[in-house]
């Protein structure tokens, strides 16, 4: 077990993955300054609606300060490391302090190199939709999953079930299902969008057999 200031935020950050944040609350101010002096991780932590946090969150390295201002405030780059089950909060005049025990995955439980080679395919699918060309993940990473999962937008709620799932062949299979939910909806708003734009009205796509 291990103590960590924890940052909460409408945000899941998973390992791997590079988020720039902007740091204006006093007490984050001071959590984050006290990192970059020490070179401690801090862990953020997704807010639940009704203003609870979940229980499994990540750890978040500062890779760098962009800007400090006047009154205080920073812009900077986290990337996400390791991922934590919260076992206990303190509470204290400054940020909350979290009693945290590290989640790792299930030994035995590998992806199968073919659902590995159906999520580079959809994520490449998916660039080519939207017409960007970001560097694709490399195949032979060992961080495969979390680097696919870093390079796409998913709703909070579903990247948090993402991060908190241990079995590495449930957590791809997942993702490709939400790829494919992606790429599907892409797809049928560039039909409409075409079908627009060549005579003026959109027509129902015919359904599927």
């Amino acid at each position: 077990m291990a103590e960590l200031g924890l940052f909460p935020l409408p945000l899941v950050l998973v390992p791997t993955e590079r988020v720039p944040l902007h740091i204006f609350e006093p007490r984050y101010r001071a959590l984050v300054g006290e990192c970059v002096e020490t070179g401690d991780e801090f862990g953020i932590v997704l807010v639940r609606p009704d203003g609870d946090v979940h229980d499994i969150g990540t750890r978040a390295a500062v890779s760098q300060v962009l800007e400090v201002l006047p009154d205080g405030r920073m812009n900077i780059v986290v990337e996400g490391g390791d991922r934590f089950r919260l076992l206990e909060v303190e509470r204290t005049d400054s940020f909350d302090i979290g009693t945290v025990e590290e989640l790792t995955d299930a030994a035995g439980d590998a992806a199968p190199p073919a659902d590995l080679d159906r999520a580079l395919g959809l994520y490449a699918k998916l660039q080519e939709t939207v017409g960007t060309a970001n560097e694709p993940p490399d195949p032979r990473s060992p961080a495969l999953d979390w680097e696919l999962i870093a390079r796409v937008e998913f709703p909070a709620e579903r990247k948090q079930e993402l991060l908190e799932l241990t079995s590495p062949r449930r957590r791809l299979a997942l993702l490709i299902e939400l790829l494919e939910r992606g790429l599907q909806a892409l797809e049928l708003q560039s039909e409409l969008h075409r079908r627009a734009a060549s005579n003026g009205k959109v027509t129902a796509l015919p359904e599927e057999s």
